[in-house]
């Protein structure tokens, strides 16, 4: 996705402690250069604040707000970007960082495999006993349990074990396979969401197998969190990035935003989207978290039936149009998507309640539905090979 060069501000971090005890004390000037050096600074001075009167006498004349402030992080395993069109710069400034100590939150909240809330339910679930979480994790999670329901449990967060067998639970991937017995073994149990058992804010498993990773939803929560955070503070026009899950609130100076689809095996983009109020995508693709061995890839996307990588698709993008829980769905409806055969993609796309689809299959070609082939821009060079009626 491009960036505008305007409007841009940087997220300043102060220097640690030990940065300034290492720093190097500069010199005592001679006292004639001691005198020169108060000239120049009281001219610098002089100057700073004539120029500043002139911005100031600038901006009254224009009463203009700035027009896009963009403001970035690393969170959820990922870079995460806020950008807020149409408002001064201390709004939006303060605005965007409540987004990103949310994702914070959030990325502490659900982490898979370090200490988090999610981690100490999966240890109760492991012990075979029940745990009291939260009021939000509870919603979340029979949010997650019937959208898996609609995708036929393909899209599982109950394979947690699977996915750390693979080695996934890292953020540096080995180039091995699981040892055999112990996949057959986990294959066998074969954990789903359909084994969760909610009862209010208590949480437990019929299987001790399960442990819960939240990979394939937590980001598309953190879309809807950012939009309520955001218009609540009277942000109108914004888009969120979260690696790839976007959302878009109102608009860019009145036209839609324009995001880019990622070509699985190009550095450049495959596509542009406009996003519209409200509107939320989500892409999962076989190009960011993957190892090779041998030739083959073995990227982080498991087929629960099989226990293995997936292998029917590159790439899929589901674009949801505007509905609660937006971003949440446009997350988790990609990961059956891109898991099916594509006989199956028409019948899960509308059990999840999806018309607009984006897949690039193992081979490359460019399936689309024709509802989101309507509103898409392929790239120079770039097809559509096949449309779903």
């Amino acid at each position: 996705m491009g960036r505008a060069a305007a409007g841009v501000t940087k997220r300043l971090v102060a220097p640690s402690p030990a940065d300034q005890s290492s720093a190097i004390p500069a010199a005592r000037p001679a006292p004639l250069a001691a005198r020169r050096l108060a000239w120049a600074a009281r001219l610098a001075t002089l100057r700073a604040r004539h120029l500043l009167l002139l911005l100031l006498l600038a901006l009254g004349a224009c009463s203009k707000p700035p027009q896009l402030h963009h403001q970035e992080s690393y969170v959820f395993g990922t870079r995460v970007e806020v950008l807020v069109f149409g408002e001064r710069e201390g709004k939006a400034r303060s605005a965007a960082a409540a987004v990103l100590q949310e994702f914070d939150r959030l990325h502490h909240m659900l982490h898979a495999w370090q200490a988090s809330d999610l981690t100490r339910l999966n240890e109760a679930i492991a012990r075979g006993e029940a745990a009291t979480v939260t009021p939000e994790l509870a919603a979340l999670l029979t949010d997650a349990q019937a959208t898996a329901a609609l995708g036929d449990q393909l899209f599982n967060p109950a394979i947690g074990r699977l996915i750390a067998l693979w080695g996934f639970h890292s953020d540096e991937f080995k180039p091995q396979l699981p040892p055999q017995d112990e996949l057959d073994e986990l294959i066998e149990a074969a954990p789903t969401m359909a084994d969760l058992r909610i009862e209010g804010e208590r949480i437990g498993s019929r299987k001790s197998e399960m442990a819960l990773d939240l990979g394939g939803y937590a980001k598309g929560y953190a879309l809807d969190r950012a939009a309520v955070i955001l218009r609540g503070r009277g942000v109108n026009n914004a888009l969120i990035n979260i690696g790839g899950n976007v959302m878009a609130l109102g608009s860019k100076d009145g036209q839609p935003w324009r995001v880019g689809i990622q070509h699985p095996r190009a550095p450049t983009a495959l596509a542009y989207l406009p996003l519209h109020d409200g509107e939320a995508i989500g892409t999962s693709g076989d190009y960011q978290r993957y190892f090779e061995l041998d030739g083959k890839r073995y990227c982080h996307l498991l087929d629960p039936r099989s226990g293995r990588p997936a292998t029917s698709a590159q790439a899929v993008t589901v674009l949801v149009t505007p509905r609660e829980r937006a971003g949440a769905l446009s997350d988790a409806a990609s990961k059956p998507l891109f898991i099916a055969a594509e006989a199956d993609l028409r019948r899960l796309a509308g059990q999840l309640g999806v018309q607009h689809v984006l897949r690039i299959d193992a081979g490359g070609q460019i399936i689309a539905t024709r509802a989101l082939a309507e509103r898409l821009e392929p790239a120079p060079g770039i097809r559509i090979d096949r449309l779903l009626d």
